[in-house]
């Protein structure tokens, strides 16, 4: 936090050296003269910070996977891909940590809103799309590169009509497939595939079916479950943490394919809750 005098004469934004001030607190220094604190909030902006930096690692792991690919290192290229997608994953986790620690500690914000759905765009947009470009869609020439855009450009409408929803949508459901559950997607297809040693190559037109799906479901109206109702902070059954480690033991059995599988199922649970209530309409 920063702090100085207040000045005749000037404004509020003059004084501030941050594009957004974050957070502004009025008080009085030792010679009683008024002052202004300024500053960011530190913990959940350094959640989401992490959640950028895990996305850009996996911009260069994909960058890295395609050179070694050039050269003609298919081992290598596959480390590098994996490593991208666990980046995804990784970054994931951080997303969900910084509006909870945000939260927790009553440091919501305007400016970490903005700033969650920036490294959410890189993180779920351009990184997966990158990673499924150069793994699969590459080879396909100017189609590969479309469907890449196809879902960047889901990314980036999903997030812009998400901000503009907060407060207004039920907080139950998702409309539209939400960007990191779409990243999980193709994370973990990339991931799996890669983990069995096959080359994206084999699997271009299927890989850019699943990346164009992504993306289009993410500017869709077909409602998700949130899961926001469930209640975290009260008491439950003790059966229900045994679920948990259950769950977090077979996911730690073989992460890429059950990533994959969770993921997958959740995509295909928006369209098929849709044509179940259609059919009882």
């Amino acid at each position: 936090m920063s702090e100085r005098p207040e000045e005749p004469n000037k404004g509020s934004d003059a004084e501030s050296l941050l594009p957004i001030d974050e957070h502004v607190e009025e008080g009085h220094d030792a010679e009683g003269r008024q002052v202004r604190h300024r500053g960011i909030y530190l913990l959940p902006n350094l959640f989401t910070t992490a959640n950028l930096f895990a996305g850009f690692y996996s911009i260069i792991s994909s960058m890295s996977a395609q050179s070694a690919m050039s050269a003609g290192d298919t081992a290598g290229a596959s480390k590098y891909f994996a490593f991208a997608a666990i980046a995804i994953f990784v970054a994931m986790v951080l997303d969900g940590l910084d509006g909870r620690v945000a939260r927790m500690t009553n440091t919501q914000s305007a400016f970490g809103a903005e700033y969650d759905s920036l490294s959410d765009m890189v993180a779920f947009g351009v990184a997966p799309a990158l990673l499924a470009f150069g793994w699969a869609l590459g080879d396909m020439g100017k189609v590969g590169w479309m469907v890449a855009f196809i879902y960047v450009a889901g990314a980036a409408l999903r997030l812009a009509r998400f901000n503009t929803q907060v407060g207004k949508a039920d907080k139950r459901y998702f409309i539209g497939l939400a960007s990191p559950a779409a990243a999980g997607v193709v994370a973990g297809t990339v991931w799996a595939f890669s983990d069995f040693g096959i080359q994206g190559s084999k699997l271009s037109f299927l890989v850019a079916l699943l990346v164009a799906a992504a993306g289009m479901l993410m500017v869709s109206n077909i409602k998700y479950n949130s899961f926001k109702e469930l209640d975290l902070k009260g008491r439950v059954p003790f059966v229900a943490i045994l679920a948990v480690v259950l769950v977090f033991a077979v996911v730690f059995s073989d992460p890429p394919r059950i990533l994959l599988l969770i993921f997958l199922a959740y995509a295909l649970s928006g369209p098929i809750q849709y044509l179940l209530r259609r059919r009882k309409a």
